[in-house]
């Protein structure tokens, strides 16, 4: 997915959501491997409540893919600032 198309996608109906995804394609998404920038395609699909859940660390993926792309979003934030 290009990155225009990918911001758009990271628009979401929570702020919470848009200002941790937004960033993410800015600054860590082109940097990932090819098969965790698709786990991240796929996380954009999700609902907004699992992603709120998963983000503000309230709860946990089930499927392992999503595990791993919502760690990395983690650990990008934690490297920032």
């Amino acid at each position: 997915m290009n990155k225009n198309r990918l911001r758009w996608a990271c628009r979401r109906g929570m702020l919470e959501l848009d200002l941790i995804l937004e960033p993410f394609v800015e600054d860590s998404y082109e940097l990932l491997e090819e098969a965790d920038q698709l786990r991240f395609e796929v996380l954009l699909e999700c609902e907004d409540q699992s992603l709120f859940m998963w983000l503000m660390k309230r709860q946990a993926p089930d499927n392992p893919d999503m595990q791993r792309i919502v760690q990395i979003i983690h650990e990008s934030r934690s490297q920032v600032g």
